[in-house]
Order: structure tokens, then C-alpha cells, then sequence
């Protein structure tokens, strides 16, 4: 099925928030901070007032910001990081806020900085925020918290939050491991890349109720964030989503606050949009992370222990990854003894939010690195070994909840047999594989279904759609009631009329609003065959619709069609308009693995690496829309591949971005993207619509590994920094295995 909005897209027409005229729009620029740490002395705003259409310049005293952290819309003393926002110049034209926003000049204090993990985690480092917190809010919308961690002693410094999984004794299971292999593992942050930089407009009314137009992932988030800066009764606040060009979880909220402030202050609308500098700058990235991990197996090929220390480098922010990663190392394999502790550090960078799989590439490149390292020392089979190991349906996860049906063997079956994997391997050519999974989001949802007066199916979801869902949902609600996808259209309005949804992240909406949309159209159905069974007076089970009628069994010149029981309805005899709604609440999540195969070829003398083929095989449970799902497992590898090819945000020894550009920044080119083989494995989900899981984060998962075992299997060397260095695998002419950690 085509998409149901690409025809809008490929043409023009569809209306993102920056093509939107409203009257007596005005724009916003920002300022930026250009030291890592320290104070406000003054802002001096006079020569940027005199520039023509410049209507304020306004800063957190303006707009009434207290002395906070880095997550107050506007620095009002406190600076935590280059590139945080400090005033705003807002003008009657973008080209005007621009000009002006050059000629404000702030005066700051510098303060010691602490800017890597290194830096904040030495006794005496400066420190970062205001006092330590937790946040695991958006790790728990994601599916992602770990449950069964325990919390380590009080955090102090810069550690804003650590914890602990253990079960038995894994100092004792390491001694007695036939094969240990190990090493420190890191990844740098990276960008989110989306083609559509941050914009946000937002207008006040005569009551003092907000409208925000945005294109977020979390319609919901954005309402309850705007009233609570506002001081306003979420009732009060109106959020338009609009169609979002790029998220993978870096558009959840960020400016909305800000730029409602900003209306309430001037009294008119305001748009504020980034340029791609600004997003670079503010846009909140993936956050850096070390995984020091050890693996241990006995020489029957056992898997028996694992011990990890995983360290998140979250910027002026608290984090949450940590205990994705944790949970995820330990319950992929069975192993009976591990011990992983986690802390999330603080540093003086721009706070780091989720991206695609948040915490699962990290986990699963450490791992599967060191599950293929065992097997070679082993002599086995790398899928072989995995086989073995792999965990169950019934098997325990990390925090002791047993897993439900899985398709980790099945994948890894599907992978053992395929050619990729068995065909001979040329000179300089190596093949690498590699596991992942997502646990899965999953939330509360509701939907609607009437049946129009044309015969057509009228969806009103809440869902934001950033990666084709309301095609599947169209192709759900044709098949459950019996007609053609063409003939569903989905509704949208806004968080004041919208049914209940998840946001759009963790791969929660299919699997929670599909099922809503299940119950509400079977509900329309029920209404339109005992309408039909009134008109014919025969019993509504012995009726069918198919083609837009519902007919008789057995009898199919007996029919009306679906249109003409739908105009009878809302006639004035009729019985009222066929509507129903659906209500779903998830009780688990429905999780998702994949096994992906990568060959590649390197150049010794260059070290360059070029992936010749990629297979990823997935367990989808059952595919809603077949080409959206392998056009969702297409985008995550392309993803993957570039986050091991060459995405890297560098920083420098003062906190300064030095890739923040699009000529810096090796965002990945076509001739990186090899042709991606998709194989879909189909093992039903129990409470997904018609048993299928999401697919929006598990691609992105194992590509890493996958990429960093073909070349260890070509080279003979074991990387265990992302993005891969070509230097370092120049260096290594003797092709003799090494660690490399840079």
C-alpha cells in the first residue's frame, strides 16, 4: 500500500510549520552561549533595537525565568554549556531577528568546565548542575526503564544517578571461565540528522490560552510542558501537531516552553527556527558512552558471566540510558552470573536526549563484539554459538520477568542459512554478524471509526506518524472490516480533541494503538452488519461485507451496499451515525529482535571499509504494510552505517563543537548504502494487532557490531571505538588481533 500522505510530501504540498502564514507573524533569533561554564554579567542589547523591524530583545528577567538549571528556556545567570540559549531577538522578518541577533553582545564570568567523562568524573572536578537528580520519564515512555535495578550509593559529583543488576557470583564464574574476552567500549554522540531543523510558532489568545503549532513526536508532552512553564491548567494549552520531517526521538519537546513565552511577552504571534548551525549547536544529540565490559564461557561453549561498568556522558542533563544497557547486556544470552553497574555523569555540553534504540546500539556493540570474540577463541560457529546461548521463550530477562515468544532463534536460524553468510569469502573480504533487540514502548490509546455517508471509514487517531503508521493503520482497519485501504482515510486535530496515544518513539504505536483501532472498527462493523441484518431480517452472522456491500451468504445478489446503510443511519428514521471507539492498555510489551549479516571489503593501505552486502532479518510478528516495514529496516541500517563510518560530534578542551556543520559532520552518502537485503520473520506478538511488533528502533540496533565483526573477520582486528578510524586500521598491516580503542 502507497503511503497515505506521500503523494502531499513528493509534490509540495503538504503544509510543515514553517509554511504556515499567520497574521502578524513575527520571528525569533536566538543567542548562544560561547563558554562551557560560568555566569551572565550583562546583555547589551542597543544596537541590535535600532535595527529596523527588531521588536525586543528579550531575556530570561524579560519573560520571567528564576535562577535554575540548563533546562530553563533562556540562561537568566547560570551558564552550563556552549550553545545555551541566553536572550532572543524577535523581529517582524527572519532575515531582520538575524541581523540583529549579531549585535547583541553578552558579557560572561568563565568557570572551570568539566567537558568528557574524564574530566567529570576526577575527584575535585567542577561541578556541572545545580545538585543531582533522576530522570527516567522518558526512558519508561520509550518501553525502556530497567526494572529490577537497584540503586548504588547516593551519587556524588558529577554522577547524577547510578545502579546495579546482579545475580550470583560473577567475580567467582570469571576465575572459572575456559575463555574470557573483554575490552572498553565507546561511542561517540551523534547528531539526529532529520531533514526538517527544530521550528516552533506559538500564539496567545485574548483569554490567555496558547496555541502551539510544532512538529513533535509527544503531543501530550508538549501540552503538559507548555502549561507547567506557563503556570497554566493544561486544558488551557492547544497543541497542533504538524508533519514532522525527522525525529528519531530528538523532537519530543525542546523550544515549545520558549516560544510561548516568547508570544505571551510580545503579545503576537512567533515562529522560531533553528538553522541548520543552530541545530547543531542546541539540537539535543545521542549522549557518548564507555562500556568496560568482560565476557566469560566455558570450553563447553557456555556462556557463564558477565561483568560491565557503563558510563553515559549526558551533558548538562541527568540521563537515563544506563539502565537500558544494563538490562539488555544480561538478558540476550543465558547467563547465569553478571554484575553491571551504571552511572549517568554530568559534563559541561549541550544536554543529550534519546536517538533510535536509545541505549541498545551501545549495549550490542560491546556484547556482540565480545560473543564473537569467545566463539573464535572457542573455534565455534559464530551463529552457532549464539544458537546455543541464546535465551527463550520463558527464559529470565536481567530484572527477572521471563521472556514471552521471541524470535531471536528463529532469526539466528534464518541467518545460519543464508547465503551471505555461506558463500565463500574472497581476499580482504570478511562477514561479520551480530544480534539486537528492543524491549518495546507501549502505552495507553484509544480511537475512533464512523462509517461516512460515502460508503468510507473515517479513522480519528492521536498518533503522530513519523514513520508511516497511519498507512498500517488504514491497511488494519480495511482488512478487519472488509474493504479497500483506499477507502480509510485518518483523521487528525489536536491534544484538545485527540484520542489518548504514546508518543511516537520506542516503537509503541503500533503495537498500542493498533489494537484501539481494531476494537473501534469491528465496533462500526458489528453497527453496519445489524443494520444490514434489519434490511434483509435475517440474522447479522449469516451476512459478509466484502467490496462495499454487505451481502448474504451464499446469496450475493442479496446485498446493499455499505454507503446506502450509512446514509440510512443518519437520516432522520434512522437509527444515528454508525461510530464507534476503541479503547487499548497494553500490559506488557511485545519485544523485537534481528540478526544482521554484513560483508565487507577493507583497504589495508587506506583502511577504508566498504560494506558490499547487508541481509538484516527481523522478527516483525506479523507486517501491517510489508513495504513500510522494510523501508523502516532500510532507514536504521543506513543509520547505523553511518554512525560507524564516520558520524562524530568533537568537541574541543573548552566545550566548543568543532563538527557542526554538514561539511564537518560525515552524515552517511549513497555510496555507503549498500543494497539492503530484508528477510521478515513472523512470530505473532500475543497482544499486538493481529500479533504484530514495531520495527521503528530494532533496525538501528546491530549494525555496529555487525560492521565492526566483518572487519575483525577481514583484518584480524578488534575496534571497539564508533565511529571506526580508518587510520587505525591502517596501522595494522600484520593483521595480527588487536584492541584498538581509537
Amino acid at each position: 500500500m502507497r503511503r497515505t500522505e506521500g503523494a502531499d510530501k513528493v509534490t509540495g504540498s503538504l503544509v510543515f510549520t514553517e509554511d504556515m502564514a499567520l497574521a502578524r507573524l513575527a520571528h525569533a533569533r536566538l543567542i548562544f552561549s560561547f563558554i562551557a561554564s560560568g555566569s551572565i554579567r550583562a546583555i547589551h542589547a542597543e544596537e541590535a533595537l535600532r535595527v529596523p523591524g527588531v521588536v525586543s530583545v528579550v531575556t530570561a528577567q524579560d519573560i520571567g525565568l528564576e535562577d535554575g538549571g540548563p533546562e530553563l528556556p533562556l540562561a537568566r545567570n547560570r551558564i552550563f554549556h556552549c550553545g545555551q540559549a541566553v536572550a532572543a531577538v524577535i523581529a517582524e522578518t527572519p532575515a531582520a531577528a538575524t541581523d540583529a541577533a549579531t549585535l547583541v553582545h553578552v558579557e560572561y564570568e568563565p568557570l572551570p568546565a568539566a567537558v568528557d567523562l574524564e574530566q567529570a568524573l576526577i575527584a575535585g572536578a567542577p561541578r556541572v548542575l545545580p545538585e543531582t537528580a533522576g530522570s527516567e520519564g522518558e526512558a519508561s515512555l520509550h518501553g525502556a526503564a530497567a526494572g529490577g535495578a537497584s540503586e548504588g550509593a547516593r551519587p556524588a559529583g558529577n554522577v547524577t544517578s547510578q545502579m546495579e543488576l546482579r545475580r550470583g557470583d560473577v567475580e567467582q564464574a570469571l576465575a572459572g571461565s575456559e575463555v574470557v574476552e573483554g575490552a572498553l567500549f565507546t561511542l561517540a554522540r551523534v547528531h539526529h540528522g532529520f531533514i526538517e531543523p527544530h521550528v516552533v510558532t506559538a500564539n496567545v489568545g485574548p483569554d490567555g490560552s496558547v496555541t502551539v503549532w510544532s512538529p513533535t513526536q509527544a503531543m501530550s508532552w508538549v501540552r503538559d510542558g507548555v502549561a507547567a512553564s506557563l503556570g497554566l491548567d493544561p486544558g488551557r494549552v492547544r497543541v497542533i501537531p504538524m508533519p514532522v520531517g525527522g525525529g528519531f526521538g530528538g523532537k519530543i519537546m525542546q523550544l515549545e516552553p520558549l516560544v510561548a513565552r516568547l508570544a505571551r511577552h510580545v503579545g503576537r504571534p512567533i515562529r522560531l527556527q533553528l538553522t541548520r548551525s543552530d541545530e547543531f549547536v542546541l539540537g539535543q544529540p545521542a549522549p557518548s558512552s564507555e562500556i568496560d565490559l568482560q565476557l566469560g564461557a566455558t570450553a563447553h561453549g557456555d556462556l557463564n558471566a558477565i561483568q560491565a561498568d557503563v558510563r553515559y556522558d549526558n551533558g548538562a542533563g541527568t540521563g537515563w540510558h544506563t539502565g537500558v544497557t544494563a538490562e539488555l547486556l544480561v538478558s540476550t544470552y543465558r547467563v547465569q552470573d553478571f554484575h553491571v553497574a551504571g552511572r549517568e555523569v554530568a559534563t559541561n555540553k549541550v544536554p543529550a536526549t534519546s536517538y533510535r534504540a536509545p541505549g541498545a546500539p551501545q549495549a550490542y556493540f560491546a556484547l556482540e563484539s565480545c560473543v564473537d570474540d569467545v566463539a573464535r577463541r572457542l573455534g565455534a560457529d559464530p551463529i552457532q554459538f549464539r544458537l546455543r546461548n541464546a535465551v527463550r521463550e520463558g527464559d529470565p530477562r536481567g530484572d527477572g520477568s521471563p521472556w514471552p515468544a521471541i524470535g531471536l532463534t528463529a532469526c539466528l536460524e534464518a541467518a545460519a542459512r543464508h547465503p551471505a553468510y555461506l558463500k565463500e569469502k574472497d581476499a580482504g573480504e570478511g562477514v561479520g554478524v551480530a544480534a539486537g533487540s528492543w524491549i518495546g514502548g507501549f502505552g495507553p490509546a484509544a480511537a475512533a471509526c464512523r462509517v461516512e455517508p460515502d460508503g468510507t471509514l473515517a479513522l480519528h487517531l492521536g498518533s503522530i506518524d513519523i514513520s508511516g503508521s497511519d498507512t498500517g493503520f488504514a491497511a488494519l482497519a480495511a482488512e478487519v472490516f472488509g474493504m479497500s485501504p483506499e477507502r480509510v482515510r485518518v483523521l487528525r486535530t489536536d491534544s484538545t480533541t485527540s484520542p489518548v496515544s504514546p508518543i511516537a518513539g520506542g516503537s509503541a504505536t503500533t503495537y498500542s494503538v493498533g489494537p484501539a483501532v481494531m476494537q473501534a472498527v469491528l465496533e462500526a462493523r458489528r453497527q453496519v452488519l445489524e443494520l444490514a441484518g434489519i434490511h434483509f431480517e435475517v440474522d447479522a452472522g449469516d451476512l459478509e461485507v466484502a467490496d462495499g456491500e454487505v451481502r448474504v451468504k451464499g446469496a450475493p445478489f442479496r446485498a446493499v451496499s455499505v454507503a446506502d446503510l450509512a446514509r440510512d443511519a443518519q437520516s432522520g428514521k434512522g437509527r444515528g451515525p454508525i461510530h464507534a471507539i476503541g479503547r487499548s492498555a497494553p500490559r506488557t510489551p511485545a519485544p523485537m529482535f534481528g540478526v544482521h549479516l554484513a560483508r565487507v571489503r577493507v583497504d589495508p593501505l587506506t583502511g577504508a571499509v566498504r560494506v558490499e552486502r547487508y541481509v538484516a532479518i527481523h522478527d516483525i510478528g506479523r507486517p501491517l504494510n510489508r513495504a513500510e516495514v522494510v523501508a523502516q529496516i532500510h532507514g536504521g541500517v543506513v543509520q547505523g552505517l553511518g554512525r560507524a563510518l564516520g558520524e562524530e560530534l568533537v568537541y574541543d578542551d573548552e566545550g566548543q563543537l568543532r563538527t557542526g556543520s554538514l561539511a564537518d559532520y560525515m552524515m552517511p552518502t549513497v555510496d555507503l548504502a549498500p543494497d539492503i537485503e530484508v528477510e521478515l520473520i513472523e512470530i505473532p506478538s500475543e497482544e499486538g494487532p493481529l500479533g504484530a511488533r514495531g520495527i521503528g528502533e530494532p533496525p538501528a540496533v546491530p549494525v555496529l557490531a555487525a560492521i565492526a565483526n566483518a572487519i575483525r573477520d577481514a583484518t584480524g582486528l578488534r575496534l571497539t571505538a564508533v565511529p571506526f578510524s580508518m587510520e587505525a586500521i591502517a596501522r595494522s598491516a600484520n593483521r595480527r588481533p588487536v584492541h584498538l580503542s581509537a
